[in-house]
């Protein structure tokens, strides 16, 4: 069967589970050939690559820390060279530490910015050279960008609007190359970071419109929409796949 993606290879930062696993599983079944990172859980990683190969594509799972900037650009090289090209890079790995500003340290703030921010900029650093006409950057943001309604999201926060500033710069660099860069904000997800029978749930819950968290196949459809040829025509673009959090 012929799909929208026949013949591409995708590259998710950040594929062994929740969002990102849902990703890679999506792009592999609209036809991607599917390089995924990970970095702690083995089982989990090849758990992903079964599925890939259940859908008869290519995969290949890597171990990679994003908070290492050696890494992350290599892992993109190493993705163009074993699967000969490379025409999707979406960034999905993120930390996640909260907690009131003066309980905060260095060391957080530190490790928020390498794997939020530096490392989706040096992936599709890296990714350019590889893309060509018809190549698509995308990342992974939040909710958190349009509506911060908690308390302790401030560095979070900052870390995921960068990705904004990110996202509409390197729309322009890539643009007259053909390739595409693009946003998703997602809201709350059902994960087992923020599952949706957590403590909290119910009042994160009620502060969508449709009352309800997402799920992971939700936001990988929105994803696979950016990275098929639907999208062709959408580059700089920030879309919230929130359930109505931000309105």
């Amino acid at each position: 069967m012929t799909t929208d993606l026949d013949g591409k290879v995708a590259l998710v930062i950040g594929g062994s589970r929740g969002i990102g696993a849902g990703v890679a599983a999506r792009l592999a079944e609209d036809g991607a050939d599917v390089v995924l990172t990970y970095q702690h859980r083995d089982d989990q990683a090849a758990a992903v690559v079964k599925q890939i190969e259940g859908f008869g594509r290519r995969a290949l799972a890597v171990r990679v820390d994003s908070a290492d900037p050696e890494a992350v650009t290599t892992v993109v090289d190493r993705a163009a060279a074993e699967f000969g090209r490379l025409d999707i890079l979406v960034n999905n790995a993120a930390v996640f530490f909260v907690g009131p500003v003066d309980e905060l340290g260095r060391e957080d703030f530190d490790r928020m910015i390498a794997v939020n921010v530096r490392a989706p900029f040096l992936a599709s650093k890296a990714a350019a050279r590889h893309l060509g006409d018809g190549g698509r950057i995308i990342t992974i943001g939040s909710n958190m960008v349009e509506r911060t309604v908690f308390p302790g999201f401030s560095l979070y926060s900052m870390s995921k609007t960068a990705l904004v500033g990110l996202t509409k710069g390197l729309s322009r660099d890539l643009g007259p190359r053909g390739v595409t860069v693009n946003l998703v904000n997602p809201g709350p997800i059902d994960t087992d970071m923020n599952p949706a029978d957590g403590p909290a749930a119910a009042t994160i819950r009620d502060f969508t419109a449709l009352g309800r968290y997402g799920s992971p196949a939700e936001i990988a459809t929105a994803v696979a929409f950016l990275a098929g040829d639907g999208a062709r025509y959408v580059t700089g673009a920030v879309i919230n796949v929130d359930g109505g959090f931000s309105v």
